[in-house]
């Protein structure tokens, strides 16, 4: 049964399909899984084509395009000008019935999606075509048109807060990258420091591998395990694998204590480099990382940051370019060229770029948080689950 004052149709009462040819002149639009209809120029892999502008498909404002191969994984999005698409979608026009935005919401829903999927057709699940006579047949519960618009305003002032910390988190990595261009190389220098920076070795400053696993370990002794894959942008996985050492991979050898640096020497283009932050005492790393502890002549943080730096790509894709199998070696690692400052500044230095990560780690989170909020709020508002006030609206 729907909610009250919904009533139940098929989208074939609500939308019509739209078969009017191209006309020159008018932008092309793909559509994409999660930014539904984008410039097909805008596309990093662009797709090009030998199709006249009458050979596409025309869109006009409010029109609902979708790729018949991938609507049931939400390949769908609405037009916002009259554009071109490519004649293999359908165009959805809609009836004065349904709302576009609120048909948009509608087909990215998780209750719509199983959905579409049920309704396309083919062998395998790469060949499901969903064809607009099937797509008519589809039972929708629709509430009323002016609570279609507010359900709609609703979910886009979610995505226009989600737009926004998304733009500033760009603008925050990028603040962040500049910034490290300026302290890591002694361009631009904090107040109250002044004095030469020293060119040195990465030993200098670190030890490399100061602790491994020997093969008269006994084999009761148990670890957590980091691996290669448990890496990532900076960070370790918090659930990690418990082993003995006596049924361990091989490479299972680098203890690695809470401060250390574990930085991976396979593929390291691809910076799987980060720093320990728990206390556990029983953490153990592959071999394919070098793992780095501070001397009483550096800071882990200053190392750490470092490490991302171009200053550090540079070698490290000077010394694995053209390489069958690219990794570097703990005597590579060692060699690494460090441009270093005194301690004071190397930890104030490393306090202002920690400071720049804690800003883009709080934006990431509230990035997080209004994903979560608007999946809720589609489940609810989408299924009748919570209702809107039209009077309020209204008045």
């Amino acid at each position: 049964m729907p909610p009250e004052g919904w009533s139940t149709v098929r989208l074939g009462d609500v939308f019509k399909s739209r078969r009017t040819r191209g006309v020159a002149g008018l932008p092309t639009l793909s559509v994409t899984l999660h930014d539904g209809l984008v410039e097909r120029d805008s596309l990093e892999r662009k797709t090009d084509t030998n199709l006249a502008p009458e050979d596409h498909l025309r869109v006009e404002a409010g029109d609902i395009a979708y790729n018949m191969m991938r609507m049931w994984q939400g390949a769908s999005g609405l037009a916002r000008y009259p554009a071109l698409v490519s004649p293999a979608y359908v165009v959805l026009k809609p009836t004065p019935r349904i709302d576009p935005l609120f048909a948009a919401y509608l087909f990215k829903s998780s209750r719509m999606i199983y959905l579409l999927w049920a309704y396309s057709y083919g062998l395998t699940s790469d060949r499901l075509r969903l064809y607009f006579d099937d797509f008519s047949l589809i039972p929708v519960d629709l509430p009323p048109i002016e609570e279609q618009r507010r359900i709609a305003e609703i979910l886009a002032t979610w995505d226009r807060a989600i737009d926004t910390t998304e733009k500033l988190i760009v603008a925050s990595e990028a603040q962040k990258k500049a910034l490290m261009q300026q302290l890591l190389t002694g361009e631009k220098r904090l107040p109250g420091f002044e004095g030469k920076w020293l060119a040195i070795k990465l030993s200098a400053a670190v030890q490399v591998d100061p602790e491994t696993l020997s093969e008269a370990t006994s084999p009761d002794f148990g670890f957590r395990y980091i691996s290669l894959s448990e890496v990532a942008d900076g960070e370790v996985a918090n659930k990690l694998s418990q082993m003995r050492f006596g049924n361990a991979p091989s490479r299972a050898r680098k203890i690695v204590r809470q401060g250390d640096i574990i930085m991976s020497t396979v593929r390291p283009n691809l910076q799987g480099f980060a720093k320990i932050r728990r206390s556990d005492a029983d953490l153990v790393a592959s071999t394919g990382f070098a793992v780095l502890r501070a001397t009483p002549k550096a800071d882990i943080d200053f190392i750490l940051h470092w490490l991302f730096s171009e200053s550090v790509s540079r070698q490290l894709h000077g010394l694995v370019a053209g390489s069958n199998y690219p990794a570097v070696s703990t005597k590579e690692v060692k060699a690494l060229e460090l441009y270093c400052p005194p301690l004071d500044e190397q930890r104030a230095v490393a306090l202002r770029l920690n400071i720049a990560d804690r800003n883009a780690t709080i934006l990431r989170q509230k990035l997080q948080t209004l994903r979560t909020e608007k999946a809720a709020l589609m489940q609810q508002l989408l299924t009748g689950k919570r209702r809107v006030n039209i009077k309020e609206m209204a008045a």
